[in-house]
């Protein structure tokens, strides 16, 4: 109890920009490093063949379905421990814990019992073509295995970063992509496993990671997790709800975006190009993943911030996090659209130099992201603060926009008159909607917590 005290008075008393780099700095280098070996999955995957390649294209759709589970029991759980501390109400937190820690168990659990037997049909349901269904089935076979931990070690990741703990979270995180990244070549190439030895190496670190993150929770000034707290109920799950509902539709639509662009490149590239075009947006995926994760690693040092802070009535210190955090992480991805838009065809090249139409549709495609990326981080700033504190409808609503609301009928209209370009340009005509639709929220909660900073 003294030991959440005193992360009490840290979170409330520290100066709000050295408060938000320190925790940012632990979350920047967990997002990085997982970004990290995601990119160099690809890039080991991609010295096999362009199917190969294409192949984790497709196995990228089930895995936003991982992140939506594990997001949504995450942020849910999350958002209320760290309101809950800010309240000092410090066994409703241990309750909710242990909650949601243990039910992204149970659903990653069933869902490798379904899918497993039906492995092919579900590679086939999420786009894949003909020659690509094998190299999908053997990435995708031990990730199911993994599913239970690998949800799971996404709600631990984020309970203790939104208790202000993201260093225990960094510590697992980045110990099992490390793992990941030593554990690639020698199964993929040294043990001539191929795509099957990717997936084991991610089923495996994933593992690691998971035990690491389980033992942060148990640390003196974290919230500890307890089977003896785990008493599901029907105001646990609301709470829950309440605060993973924008995350769950976010990850949602990710997954359903996923599957619309691998049919997309295949329906509308040139014949015989199929699997070269399907593996170019695999390849945009994961490089914009990689850069949009230092922004995502800055602004989730702002979510603990923000709840303890508004769970202890202190709006001025919410309102100068949030726009710290606004301007900070804009910056930084402007500077990083600018270098990918400039070196858009040496960085796809990296990840399979053989095949040059694969390197000129994801150039293409790369650089139409780069002149709107900059943009995202008022959405994704926004939809969190919105998260942290309650605010359910305009969280869910911005959450949906990018991948949602405007993606799909982007996806849909735009090839129809443009072709493969149209496909190409789908995710920034989504991203500079969905910032168009943020400015009004934006503008309206600083406004909302200026007023409430001035009351006595």
């Amino acid at each position: 109890m003294a030991d959440l005290e005193s992360k009490y008075q840290e979170m409330t008393q520290t100066p709000v920009p050295r408060l938000v780099l320190r925790l940012a700095i632990p979350s920047m280098v967990s997002m990085v490093v997982t970004a990290l070996y995601n990119v160099v999955d690809a890039a080991f995957i991609g010295r096999l063949s362009t199917e190969a390649t294409a192949g984790i294209g497709i196995a990228f759709a089930y895995m936003t379905f991982i992140q939506a589970v594990g997001f949504f029991f995450g942020h849910g759980s999350g958002n209320f421990i760290s309101r809950a501390l800010g309240a000092r109400s410090y066994d409703d937190a241990g309750r909710m814990a242990a909650v949601g820690f243990f039910s992204p168990l149970l659903i990653g659990l069933l869902s490798a019992v379904v899918g497993l037997p039906l492995l092919p049909q579900l590679v086939v349901l999420l786009g894949a073509p003909p020659a690509v269904v094998p190299h999908a089935c053997n990435y995708l076979r031990f990730i199911l295995l993994a599913s239970p931990f690998m949800m799971s070690a996404l709600t631990l990741n984020n309970q203790l970063r939104l208790q202000g703990n993201a260093r225990f979270g960094m510590i697992g995180i980045v110990s099992g992509a490390i793992l990941n990244i030593l554990l690639d070549p020698i199964l993929i190439f040294t043990l001539n496993l191929g795509v099957t030895g990717a997936s084991i190496a991610t089923a495996v670190s994933q593992l690691f990671a998971w035990c690491l993150l389980l033992h942060g929770t148990m640390r003196g000034e974290s919230v500890h997790i307890r089977f003896s707290n785990f008493k599901p109920s029907w105001a646990a799950y609301r709470e829950i709800v309440a605060g993973g509902l924008p995350s769950l539709f976010r990850q949602a639509f990710n997954c359903a975006s996923a599957v619309m662009l691998n049919y997309a490149a295949a329906r509308f590239a040139s014949p015989g190009q199929e699997a070269s075009s399907v593996a170019a947006f695999a390849v945009v995926s994961r490089t914009t993943m990689f850069a949009f994760s230092l922004i995502l690693g800055f602004t989730q040092g702002f979510q603990p911030v923000c709840g303890f802070n508004y769970g202890a009535h202190l709006y001025r210190r919410v309102r100068q996090s949030y726009l710290f955090t606004l301007s900070v992480s804009t910056a930084m991805l402007t500077l990083l659209s600018t270098l990918g838009y400039i070196f858009a065809p040496q960085i796809i090249a990296v990840f399979r130099s053989e095949d040059p139409t694969l390197i000129q549709i994801g150039a293409n495609a790369l650089r139409w992201q780069c002149v709107v990326f900059p943009l995202c981080t008022l959405a994704t700033t926004t939809g969190m603060l919105f998260q942290n504190i309650r605010l359910t409808f305009p969280a869910t609503l911005l959450s949906i926009g990018r991948q949602g609301l405007f993606f799909i009928p982007a996806i849909l209209i735009l090839p129809q008159f443009l072709g493969l370009q149209g496909v190409e340009m789908a995710q920034a005509t989504a991203d500079l909607c969905t910032f168009l639709l943020t400015i009004p929220f934006a503008v309206w909660i600083t406004r909302k917590l200026g007023a409430a900073a001035r009351q006595p």
